[in-house]
């Protein structure tokens, strides 16, 4: 019998080699009828016997290429229409309610790297190969439907060869729109100085020419900016200290640990501890950042990471950086004779180039050459660009494995975002949840000020723009502004309201209040905690526990300490961090020695005989700070514990004059590296420091956080005022005992971890008890901590509790987005 059906597939599904696919299945089916892209993803119509129908609908949802993610397959019995052949056609171009969605970017493919390499192949080193399976996608769309003539390739004709590829259902370039080779497509250009002469790369020889000065430059311990996919990378020498240096000088990047990219994964291992799923991450075809663990007595150059226990590698992606790579390497073994090219034994030298985003300090990544060249001018030697236009700005992403479970005795492990963008956005986020309606019309949600980025919420898809920055500035405003416009016509959206966060003073919430739409406005630690939620479709109330630096809370003071009954629409206060006072504001941020006399005046510790000692740095400024407490002066109150790492670190001498946001609870963290005490805890600490060991059970009381009830007033509410208050002061006062016995920081370190983790189960244990609520959500920017976020897990799980992380988007304040439009839509439908 012959059947006859349209098939509507929706997801990921453009720009992925899918309707050639679907062309091969349907030769091997027997199906006759057509495929085509609209802007509401594929549309097929099958004809054929119906078992081989039937077989052929399976293969799209079970087999479809690696880079698409198939959402959605609508089947519908049609008339027959007698086709006697299976045909691709052309895009359709009628409007329709909704958009497909947009495949993030794909690293070059071991298909067109082998191409890249091979001498006999007519794209011998040419910089921009491609296929169907790897390449440019959402940096070089303008509209949809994803076709040449609507993305930056519209400009390059493609010549003979390239255009009979591209017609060509069964070859790997069928419709690949960035499709190209030396003869028809885009060319790399080589600039020395801002206003040097610009050669282009046409030709093989010249292309290569320019990648030979290149390497030249960077052996000579130059700075060279390098277009890639989203945007420019400054790049060095990585070890070159004094090529690190220089460039950390004119970026103004002082201490912030800069990513490396190695050759492959054998320089990897000789410098980190890879499992094997970091490995599949390092070298997937999204080819993130990804922050491993130095390696024992690794040969990691200075000034990459100094003090911290990880190192932020990544692999070549793009065909620019596959050969820049690869002849850096070889004039780099050739410059060092003696280093073995072979082996992943650790302390091995091997070639590095420090990979970092091109962009002025606190402005976005630069796109255009010209922008690079005027902004770039003081940083980056030469100029390492191309003709291509990048439409979209994309950051590499940052990623780490964290332990989330163990099964059978063998660890199970998840990726947590530390930056979400080139890779993974902007594919959607679902927040479906049952018995909840999906999100009527279109809810924008602007985000929070710092680690930007905004969400459009349309239906059940979340599309959280990649990251963004910190809206503080008129460069990352207009950035933020341009990509919220290319994702409302990329995505054919007309927002129909907007969430922003409580904060009336944030750039992004004074926006959405002058656009003449219903604004939800949404508490930045309910945001969080509803990003989680929404992620693991939860819509029953949880114990969210929201620890970070920054929230502008109920009341007016700064959370960031906060443990919440939640759910989708709303919450309640059940516990806080005790409010410390803040001397100076935002200056006790940037000096936390400020932040620590807050902490121990709020404890009654300046008596303390340790306190003296460690505040000593303040000198005349501790008469300050203890006025402006006293006579609330520019002192506000926060129960962040960020702000609580910030004075411990300070404390410990290890972090006083930080260079970078959170660069205290960093060095805090890495303090425990020694002997591996960041795994095992503080005995590990204690023996590698060779200090006689505590009783357990001791140091957990000595350094427990400890609950009291909360004083309530007539205007009280249960969104501004807990029910407990959690107090820190004995984790304090045991840190002052220990260091004034002369007890290590690792150790302290350790101690101070585990009485945070000691707080979050305590927490969720009285929440359970007075609530019976079972289910737990972690979220902020502490949770960036791996001991703090892994020992958690593991506690709260032995403890019989169901826990659930932020695993789509990042724990900081990357996820608030989400957050702000699922409540809104939550609050919308009540």
């Amino acid at each position: 019998m012959i059947d006859a059906v349209d098939i509507h597939v929706k997801g990921i599904v453009q720009g992925v080699g899918f309707r050639p696919f679907v062309y091969r299945m349907a030769k091997k089916y027997l199906i006759n009828g057509w495929v085509l892209n609209a802007t509401d993803g594929v549309h097929i119509h099958a004809e054929g016997e119906s078992a081989l129908v039937d077989e052929f609908i399976m293969e799209l949802s079970d087999n479809a290429p690696a880079a698409s993610k198939v959402e959605e397959i609508d089947i519908k019995e049609v008339p027959l229409e007698d086709f006697d052949s299976f045909e691709i056609r052309f895009s359709d171009d009628e409007d329709v309610a909704e958009t497909t969605l947009v495949s993030p970017e794909l690293a070059t493919c071991d298909d067109c790297v082998a191409e890249l390499f091979n001498p006999n192949d007519r794209r011998y080193r040419y910089p921009f190969i491609n296929c169907t399976n790897c390449g440019p996608r959402f940096t070089i769309i303008d509209h949809l439907p994803y076709d040449r003539a609507a993305t930056s390739m519209a400009a390059f004709s493609m010549c003979e060869k390239c255009a009979a590829e591209y017609a060509d259902p069964l070859d790997r370039r069928f419709h690949a729109q960035p499709d190209a080779c030396f003869e028809c497509g885009p060319s790399v250009t080589w600039r020395v100085g801002a206003d040097g002469p610009i050669s282009l790369g046409k030709t093989r020889e010249e292309s290569d020419a320019i990648f030979a000065a290149a390497v030249e430059m960077l052996m000579a311990g130059k700075i060279l900016a390098v277009k890639g996919l989203g945007g420019f990378h400054l790049v060095c020498d990585a070890n070159n200290a004094d090529a690190v240096a220089e460039l950390r000088r004119r970026k103004r990047r002082d201490g912030k640990a800069l990513a490396v990219m190695a050759q492959g994964m054998g320089d990897v291992r000789a410098l980190c501890e890879a499992s094997e799923e970091e490995e599949a991450v390092l070298a997937g075809s999204t080819r993130p950042i990804v922050l491993l663990r130095k390696r024992p007595g690794a040969a990691i150059g200075a000034g990459l990471a100094d003090g911290l226990s990880e190192l932020g590698v990544m692999l070549p992606y793009t065909p620019v950086q596959h050969l820049l790579m690869h002849d850096f390497a070889e004039a780099w073994y050739a410059a060092n004779p003696a280093v073995d090219e072979a082996g992943d034994e650790p302390g091995r030298l091997v070639p590095l180039l420090v990979m970092t985003s091109g962009n002025v300090h606190d402005e976005p990544i630069c796109i255009a050459d010209e922008e690079a060249r005027a902004k770039l001018a003081g940083i980056a030697d030469a100029f390492l660009g191309n003709n291509r236009p990048i439409l979209t700005r994309f950051d590499d992403s940052v990623v780490r494995l964290i332990q989330v479970d163990e099964v059978d005795e063998k660890p199970v492990y998840a990726i947590q975002f530390l930056r979400r963008a080139r890779g993974y956005a902007p594919v959607p986020v679902s927040v479906a949840a049952e018995g909840v309606a999906p999100a009527e019309g279109i809810i924008f949600a602007a985000g929070p000020e710092q680690k930007n980025t905004f969400t459009l919420l349309r239906g059940t898809d979340g599309f959280v723009s990649q990251h963004i920055g910190d809206v503080e500035n008129v460069e990352t405003y207009d950035a933020w502004l341009a990509t919220k416009d290319r994702f409302e016509s990329l995505f054919e959206t007309i927002p129909t309201a907007v969430a922003c966060d409580l904060h009336p003073e944030y750039l992004t919430s004074k926006w959405a209040h002058h656009q003449g739409l219903p604004v939800t406005e949404v508490q930045h630690h309910h945001a969080h905690i509803v990003s989680v939620m929404a992620e693991h479709g939860l819509t029953d109330a949880v114990c969210g526990i929201a620890f970070d630096g920054t929230g502008y809370g109920e009341d007016g003071a700064i959370w960031g300490g906060e443990v919440l009954l939640a759910n989708r629409q709303a919450f309640e206060r059940f516990a806080n961090f005790a409010y410390v006072p803040m001397p100076g504001g935002a200056a006790a941020i940037k000096h936390p020695l400020r932040m620590a006399y807050g902490v121990l005046w709020a404890y009654d510790l300046l008596e303390h005989p340790a306190a003296a000692a460690a505040l000593a740095p303040l000198d005349d400024e501790a008469e300050v700070c203890d006025t402006m407490i006293e006579r609330g002066l520019n002192t506000p109150m926060t129960s962040s514990v960020g702000r609580l790492f910030d004075a411990a670190s300070a404390l410990l001498s290890i972090c006083t004059e930080p260079s970078y946001e959170g660069e205290g609870a960093i060095l805090l963290e890495a303090a425990m590296e020694t002997a591996g005490a960041d795994v095992a805890g503080a005995a590990a600490a204690e023996e590698a420091a060779g200090v006689a060991g505590e009783d357990e059970l001791a140091a957990k009381e000595r350094y427990a956080v400890i609950v009291e009830k909360n004083t309530a007033t007539e205007t009280s509410t249960a969104q501004d005022t807990s029910v407990l208050l959690l107090d820190a002061e004995p984790t304090f006062h045991a840190l002052l005992d220990d260091l004034a016995a002369g007890v290590p920081a690792s150790v302290i370190s350790c101690h101070f971890h585990d009485a945070m983790v000691g707080a979050i189960v305590m927490s969720a244990e009285l929440v359970r008890a007075m609530y019976d609520i079972s289910t737990v959500a972690l979220s902020g920017g502490v949770f960036m901590n791996r001991y703090l976020v892994e020992h958690a897990l593991a506690d709260l799980a032995a403890a019989g509790f169901t826990v659930a992380i932020n695993r789509d988007l990042p724990p900081n304040d990357g996820c608030i987005s989400l957050g702000q439009a699922v409540v809104a839509s939550a609050r919308s439908g009540e």
